[in-house]
């Protein structure tokens, strides 16, 4: 496991960490929103302005050539990282929201009345309500795995039942944002295959706590964000297999996707160029590449057996405090992420949220996106705390202690 002087070494490179809420000490354990960024990322993107900025693929320049070998330098590296078989199988979007309406729109051409679409208990709603907008338009029918109450757990039982011929797209959370529950996406993605039906995995959650393979996994889609990985909001990525992209429809219309357009009659580009209509966030890419960079120098599995460590400790500090319920199955670390959702009895999300924050204390509370989930739990919402690898077991300690404070104000 990283040492406490290393651990020291990774945070001097976020600026943030150094700021101060209402004089105290920030403690931010909202990374499964969004993460902070270290100090190489903030430096490109000023790099990229000053010395780099120009369109690209469009110019003959110097600087557009330039701008144009870094961004498909990255899109390589993003290739490399989730180890896909083609870096054209590598679609920027605006993020991991874009990257799931882009397949559910494409394949919604594809998708009749009465065809039938998966999705779970736990999604996070952008893998909910575009499903449902599809389902409505094309009078298809949605179907939900359950999820046992006690556990969090997908009921695959559950999911056999319901797979079936008509069955088109099987869209699944690789890790739920709420839960923190590592979902078995590889089971999930061959029997969903044995019945002809593709698979999207919403790996949001997920790019910057586990090792990826999308040769191995043999998944159809899979998606996510540059901002829940140390780089920059507004960015994302598609995967998808080339012979699946080849055959669907682009998402949107414009310059850099085409090859010839005539007044009534256009010729689309090839992969991936064929679904990056307009500029794309050029400088949000380039800055990427730095992100990527900063997780390989640490290494992802020094990562996950860090941030192991954080949870199992966590947990052990809230199964201490009377009257604190944890929300889903916490014995099993191998299969939970950083991510933990609890309340206090008879306190509001929001009034303990509130007290945190003025603590120094930055977490999340209430729907967490993910309302039917929450719903399922009957509560109106729920604290949620989540690590990064800069957090440390002394902030672990602080929000313990400010916990029972929280409860001393407001219990009486």
């Amino acid at each position: 496991m990283l040492s406490k002087e290393e651990i020291q070494e990774i945070r001097n490179q976020f600026p943030i960490l150094k700021e101060k809420i209402y004089t105290n000490p920030l403690v931010y354990i909202d990374n499964a929103a969004t993460t902070q960024k270290p100090k190489r990322v903030i430096k490109a993107s000023q790099y990229f302005y000053s010395r780099i900025n120009s369109n690209i693929h469009r110019g003959t320049h110097f600087l557009s050539r330039k701008s144009t070998f870094y961004v498909e330098n990255v899109r390589e590296k993003i290739q490399k990282f989730i180890k896909a078989k083609y870096s054209s199988e590598i679609l920027f979007t605006k993020g991991t929201t874009e990257s799931i309406n882009l397949v559910a729109s494409s394949i919604s051409h594809f998708i009749k009345k009465n065809d039938e679409i998966i999705i779970s208990h736990m999604e996070h709603h952008s893998n909910i309500v575009p499903w449902q907008n599809i389902c409505k338009i094309k009078k298809s029918v949605l179907k939900i795995i359950p999820i046992n109450k006690k556990s969090g757990y997908l009921d695959l039982q559950k999911f056999e039942s319901i797979l079936s011929k008509k069955t088109k797209i099987v869209s699944i959370s690789h890790i739920s944002n709420v839960l923190g529950i590592i979902n078995p996406i590889k089971y999930i993605i061959n029997k969903s295959h044995e019945f002809g039906a593709l698979v999207l995995i919403d790996g949001a959650q997920a790019i910057s706590n586990v090792c990826l393979n999308m040769q191995d996994l043999d998944v159809d889609f899979y998606v996510f964000s540059a901002h829940k990985m140390y780089g920059p909001t507004g960015i994302g990525i598609l995967y998808g297999k080339k012979k699946i992209l080849k055959n669907l429809y682009p998402y949107q219309f414009g310059g850099e996707m085409i090859k010839n357009v005539k007044l009534y009659k256009t010729i689309y580009s090839d992969l991936p160029f064929k679904f990056e209509a307009g500029t794309p966030n050029i400088e949000g890419i380039f800055v990427w590449g730095e992100a990527i960079d900063f997780i390989k120098e640490i290494g992802m599995i020094s990562m996950q057996s860090y941030k192991k460590e954080l949870i199992k400790y966590a947990l052990q500090m809230l199964n201490s405090v009377d009257g604190i319920y944890v929300y889903g199955e916490n014995n099993n670390l191998s299969k939970k992420s950083s991510i933990i959702s609890f309340n206090i009895k008879n306190l509001h999300c929001f009034d303990v949220g509130s007290i945190l924050d003025r603590l120094g204390i930055a977490v999340r509370t209430g729907y967490l996106c993910a309302q039917p989930l929450v719903d399922f739990f009957q509560v109106p919402g729920m604290i949620r705390i989540s690590f990064s690898i800069y957090n440390t077991f002394e902030e672990i300690d602080y929000l313990f202690k400010s916990i029972l404070k929280v409860k001393k104000l407001l219990i009486q």
